[in-house]
């Protein structure tokens, strides 16, 4: 009884020990299966998304040559009447500064000469989001691109270069009545009229830039408006010619009040208080 018993044991232990591996065999069979499919998943997304970029890329090649001829075709554009070789690109004005300065006359020719002088850039909504605005006012300063657009010779612009008259030289006020190329002054009679100046960012009031320090006439159309970046924009090793530095006159040696200075001043200012 006890030899059949010990056989039955061992059958039974076979029989568990075989269909144990048999299951073992089907699970890694099928999981084989899995992986299989999976990993032919993933051949075929891989394909799909190499197909995908390609095609991306192959159309973005397509719109930068599209781009680069339709450039190439406004850029080189040629009006019959004056048969002008111009190269001219898109561009308008952004936005128009409300200035303190009415009139050319009087507004200071350089800027942050008068740190008091106060003014207002005012954004086109239309091409300038408000958004576009977002960080600028953590900077103290910006560079501002404008057009000179009360020169009085703007026709020239439309004119034929032999015909435009255009100077080589202009007259610099610092060498009384010098000439000196446009290129080393800050005339505002350049063959392009545009204009760069530095102003302080006193506020940033959602499409407008509240600015101080300004050398901007009334109605200045703005091109572009740059950070001021002291570790770049500031060059410590700069130099100028000695033409400028000869007749400084913007510098004060020394100030001298007259003896009546004092009681006048009070007069002013009572006559001041009792309007």
């Amino acid at each position: 009884m006890r030899l059949r018993g010990s056989i039955s044991e061992t059958k039974w232990l076979t029989l568990s020990i075989t269909m144990t591996f048999t299951a073992i065999s089907i699970s890694a069979y099928l999981l084989k299966r899995k992986l299989n499919s999976l990993n032919s998943k993933i051949k075929e997304l891989e394909a799909s998304l190499k197909s995908s970029s390609d095609k991306c890329a192959s159309e973005r090649q397509g719109r930068i040559r599209a781009q680069q001829a339709l450039r190439k075709e406004l850029t080189h554009s040629q009006p019959k009447s004056e048969n002008l070789n111009l190269t001219c690109y898109p561009m308008t004005s952004i936005g128009v500064v409300h200035s303190c300065f009415s009139t050319r006359n009087g507004t200071p020719r350089q800027p942050l000469l008068v740190p008091l002088a106060r003014a207002c850039l005012v954004f086109n909504t239309a091409r300038v989001p408000p958004a576009s605005l977002e960080g600028l006012g953590e900077y103290s300063h910006c560079w501002i691109l404008y057009v000179f657009h009360l020169n009085t010779d703007l026709e020239k612009l439309w004119k034929h270069p032999s015909k435009s008259g255009f100077k080589a030289k202009v007259r610099v006020p610092r060498l009384k009545g010098g000439r000196m190329g446009v290129f080393a002054t800050r005339s505002p009679h350049r063959p392009s009229p545009i204009g760069l100046t530095v102003a302080k960012v006193e506020a940033v009031q959602g499409n407008m830039i509240l600015l101080s320090g300004v050398d901007l006439v009334d109605g200045t159309p703005v091109l572009d408006v740059k950070p001021y970046l002291t570790y770049c924009d500031s060059i410590r090793e700069a130099t100028v010619p000695n033409w400028l530095m000869e007749d400084n006159l913007l510098s004060v040696a020394s100030v001298s009040f007259s003896e009546d200075f004092t009681s006048a001043l009070e007069n002013c200012w009572m006559m001041a208080v009792s309007f």
